[in-house]
């Protein structure tokens, strides 16, 4: 699906046409990623009732460029974007980057959300300076660092095969070779964007508390990237807060805990859209 605005952004709807009538889940991929990422948990609520806008966030794989360069301005085109939907009833779910889009969306958007996801998040979202530099000058050894750092350590990285607990499919091969058709598609100064735009961002517990919604923190124990303590901020500023700590799994949860991000979601999807109608 197109979403008619400028730049034209893409959207997967699950596999389901899109009906704005439907109370609609809209997912926010992180850096360097697109709406591929979630595509086990935006199947799954497309067929379960809901409305499903997985976006490629401006520049990013079939989203027109360039990638934005603050949280700020992304939240600008998005909200721009999903008010044309036609969409009402909204949850946010954000993923690394992704999570603060959601957090200043909610309060862009705030007659329409009904509830915020924020997954593997951080306030604030510091990028250390070796790999913000290795972004913009050594994008592929910045692209091995971030993948090794993504996973949980008993998925052992890019050290044995398939690094994952599924015959034949690899976590991390599968994330490094996303990143790299981002970089050949979209441009090798994506990578830098979304990591400056994030350590950049500063706007994250005033976004917070300013949410008129519940928010569902799904965060993992093995996450090096974003550890859980780094939600902490986020999670006191909020008025209305429900934390999900999964085990087993690295920042690169959708795929590491399929299942569980997908039972915390439909969990609080339901719980979030019957207090909005009740």
């Amino acid at each position: 699906m197109d979403l008619v605005d400028t730049p034209r952004l893409y959207a997967y709807t699950g596999g389901k046409p899109f009906d704005a009538s439907l109370p609609a889940i809209v997912f926010l991929h992180g850096g360097e990623h697109d709406h591929s990422v979630w595509i086990l948990q935006s199947r799954y609520m497309a067929h379960h009732g809901y409305g499903v806008l997985a976006l490629d966030l401006p520049g990013h794989m079939r989203s027109a460029g360039p990638a934005l360069t603050s949280i700020e301005a992304i939240a600008d085109c998005l909200g721009d974007a999903l008010d044309k939907t036609g969409a009402q009833n909204l949850i946010l779910v954000g993923h690394s980057m992704g999570s603060l889009i959601a957090l200043e969306l909610g309060t862009r958007l705030r007659e329409k959300v009904r509830g915020v996801v924020l997954i593997a998040t951080a306030s604030p979202m510091r990028v250390s300076d070796a790999l913000l530099e290795a972004t913009r000058s050594s994008p592929p050894a910045a692209m091995d660092m971030i993948n090794v750092w993504s996973h949980s350590a008993s998925i052992a990285a890019f050290d044995r095969k398939p690094s994952n607990p599924g015959p034949g499919f690899s976590n991390v091969w599968g994330n490094l070779r996303l990143m790299q058709r981002i970089a050949q598609r979209n441009g090798a100064d994506v990578l830098h964007a979304d990591f400056a735009a994030c350590n950049a961002y500063q706007r994250g517990t005033q976004a917070a508390a300013a949410l008129k919604c519940p928010a569902l923190f799904i965060l993992a124990v093995s996450d090096s990237m974003t550890p859980a303590r780094a939600a902490q901020p986020l999670i006191d500023a909020c008025s209305d807060a429900t934390v999900v700590t999964l085990p087993g799994a690295g920042h690169s949860l959708m795929a590491e805990s399929p299942d569980g991000v997908r039972d915390a979601l439909l969990h609080f999807a339901a719980r979030a859209f019957e207090r909005a109608t009740g």
